[in-house]
């Protein structure tokens, strides 16, 4: 239990972008983002001993990807009572958390069960290479019963330069050749912990999904000498039966080729491959149109729908100039009180089955009233 805290000295921080970088007890990196400059109140929490991470990848030859390997992982926290939970500000007599109590909006920090670590040891088993990489916990909020969603215009703005910075960072390290940063809401999609908060997991590779889509739109770059998001969103506004939202610089839509039946990616109208290439009313506009998403999904049904949200970004280790940045959000509710679980096709075959068209989706989310 903490019984008293004292105050701990922030670093200088940045009045445009207001930043603080701490080590955690454990030796494990802590990052508070705040729309006003940074206060901690108490000392940093310790919430347990280091954990000794090995991760490591063998290679799938009929699927070509790897697979991570991490057993420490079988300890990490799951679905905590209420009065522990690790997401929140350390409190005065109370259990100590991963976060300091005080004045900021987000918070990032080492995972602490990661499936990928930097320094990750070189396994003996020859099947076998060392899980390189980073995994990252980002802390949406303070409020453990809140939702994305539910972070102001401010804060979701900031959210989107938390990825940018985080992403940019990892790239310096020289080691990171891919970044994803995603969210995981509802026990239906196997959440641990309620609190509102996503992931970043680093790569020292490329994953198959981010090789396929540069894949792809180099093809388009070669055959029609533009941009595939250019031509997409052009294609879709002119349509105009799949949009949901049209924010100018940022639009949201149910993609014509939607393996959800509520499926919506959210992009920027502008050609970009990471969050950095965006300008500040970009940033901002993308945000927007995320929040608007995602209240849009809560009150289709009237209930939290469950997802998963990933964010596309280019590999980090070589220009990528063409690679569409989007956010991708599979909703898991396909009608009131039905779940969309992945059945033969979809995990043998690889091919989706959807419910109803794209165009009848989009419809739906846009007459929903927010």
């Amino acid at each position: 239990m903490t019984d008293s805290l004292s105050s701990v000295p922030v670093p200088d921080q940045s009045p445009a972008n207001f930043q603080a970088d701490f080590t955690k007890p454990d030796g494990r990196a802590l990052t508070l983002y705040g729309l006003q400059p940074i206060e901690i109140t108490g000392e940093l929490p310790n919430i347990g001993d280091p954990v000794d991470a090995r991760p490591v990848l063998r290679w799938h030859p009929l699927r070509s990807e790897w697979v991570m390997y991490a057993a420490h992982r079988l300890n990490r926290t799951f679905l905590p009572p209420p009065d522990y939970n690790p997401l929140a500000p350390t409190r005065v007599g109370g259990h100590p958390t991963e976060l300091p109590g005080g004045n900021y909006d987000l918070a990032v920090f080492d995972n602490r069960f990661p499936s990928l670590t930097l320094d990750a040891p070189t396994p003996q088993n020859p099947l076998e290479r060392a899980g390189v990489g980073k995994c990252e916990v980002v802390v949406f909020s303070q409020n453990a019963d809140g939702r994305l969603s539910d972070l102001t215009d401010d804060q979701m703005a900031l959210l989107i330069e938390v990825w940018a910075d985080r992403t940019t960072r990892l790239a310096a390290t020289g080691k990171i050749h891919s970044v994803l940063a995603f969210e995981n809401r509802g026990v239906e999609v196997g959440v641990t912990l309620h609190h509102p908060h996503g992931q970043i997991y680093a790569y020292d590779h490329i994953p198959p999904v981010q090789e396929r889509m540069v894949a792809a739109v180099q093809t388009h770059r070669a055959k029609s000498g533009r941009a595939w998001l250019t031509d997409f969103v052009a294609a879709e506004r002119e349509a105009a039966v799949r949009v949901i939202h049209d924010g100018g610089r940022a639009i949201s839509i149910v993609p014509p080729f939607a393996r959800y039946t509520y499926e919506t990616w959210v992009m920027p109208t502008r050609a970009a491959s990471l969050l950095s290439d965006l300008d500040a009313a970009e940033r901002r506009a993308l945000a927007v149109t995320l929040k608007d998403a995602l209240l849009r999904l809560d009150a289709l049904f009237g209930v939290r729908m469950p997802y998963l949200m990933t964010v596309h970004q280019a590999p980090v280790n070589a220009p990528h100039p063409d690679f569409p940045l989007h956010i991708e959000i599979y909703p898991y509710l396909r009608a009131p009180g039905r779940m969309k679980f992945l059945a033969g096709t979809e995990q043998g075959a690889g091919e989706f089955a959807n419910d109803k068209f794209p165009e009848a989706a989009a419809q739906e989310l846009r007459g929903v009233t927010l």
